[in-house]
């Protein structure tokens, strides 16, 4: 049977080094680590997650601002918000929450966020300083930097000669996390729907990670014996064995096939999810040590 990957746990290790290191920048330079999180209508999904982010951010001491705009904002409204808060000195991280609503375009919002402000790694000059291994002075996506600590919780700093296959090949995820598996000395294969042989290539990874969005397609004959499974996927799908119109959450894996070979596998949920917030708070506390001038703390 695998290890089971504990995020929550992982997560919660994170969120306490978070806490000292936003104490200490306040105890040595009386400047407390800032976060702004905008959200735009009223999707229920979207609110859920603005509102456990503003939590955590009051968890970690930090200066936590959320601006909920309504539904009918205008796109040069949602851009005149942003530069506003660039220009705040007490605001070391801006998250605006995606999806906007359909009239309006997130790429050109995203792109106005200060780099250094950019706390979701989601700014073109962030991606270009990961593709071209700068990784000490830009913000990672928080998603790919927490899976990339859990395969840390495994196989430590370095991992030269492992084998990590990277299903998907999206910007939010799978390149980054390619390059993230990269910058450690794995030998990294990116893997998508047009892959030939895809349980082939999956079946030869040391490093198997999963973001593909499709309810667990991976199966265990995909993972090769005593390999580190991590899940990335979050799908809603029916529970009838719940009751009616119930549903569950599941991953990108069939968890059950791939825990019988696997060495250690990520569970969704529980895996993956609570590293994205960490690291979201992780990025705010980094941020702030950098526009006061100080040694960044290492996650």
């Amino acid at each position: 049977m695998a290890k089971i990957i504990n995020g929550t746990e992982v997560a919660a290790s994170v969120i306490d080094q978070v806490k000292s290191s936003a104490s200490a920048l306040q105890a040595d330079t009386g400047v407390q680590t800032g976060l702004a999180v905008v959200i735009v209508g009223s999707d229920p999904a979207s609110q859920a997650y603005v509102g456990s982010k503003s939590k955590m951010a009051k968890e970690c001491g930090f200066k936590s601002v959320q601006h909920s705009l309504p539904e009918e904002t205008t796109q040069q409204e949602l851009l005149a918000l942003v530069a506003e808060l660039n220009a705040d000195p007490t605001i070391h991280g801006i998250l605006v929450q995606l999806p906007l609503p359909k009239h309006l375009d997130s790429e050109p919002v995203i792109q106005s966020i200060l780099p250094e402000k950019d706390v979701d790694g989601l700014h073109v000059v962030n991606a270009g300083k990961l593709a071209t291994g700068d990784i000490e002075t830009g913000l990672i996506s928080c998603t790919p930097a927490g899976s990339l600590i859990l395969v840390r919780t495994i196989h430590g700093e370095d991992l030269s000669g492992l084998n990590a296959v990277v299903i998907g090949r999206s910007n939010l995820f799978g390149k980054p996390m390619g390059q993230l598996l990269l910058s450690r000395n794995a030998t990294v294969t990116m893997a998508h729907s047009r892959t030939k042989d895809l349980a082939g290539v999956c079946a030869r990874a040391d490093i198997l990670v999963a973001a593909v969005g499709r309810p667990e397609m991976v199966r265990g004959d995909w993972v090769k014996p005593g390999a580190t499974v991590i899940d990335v996927g979050i799908n809603r799908v029916p529970a009838p064995e719940k009751g009616d119109g119930k549903f569950k959450l599941v991953g990108d894996c069939d968890f059950l096939s791939c825990e019988a070979v696997a060495g250690a596998i990520s569970p969704v949920p529980r895996g993956v999810g609570p590293m994205t917030i960490a690291m979201l708070m992780a990025n705010t506390v980094i941020a702030a040590y950098r526009m006061a001038g100080k040694p960044v703390p290492k996650f």
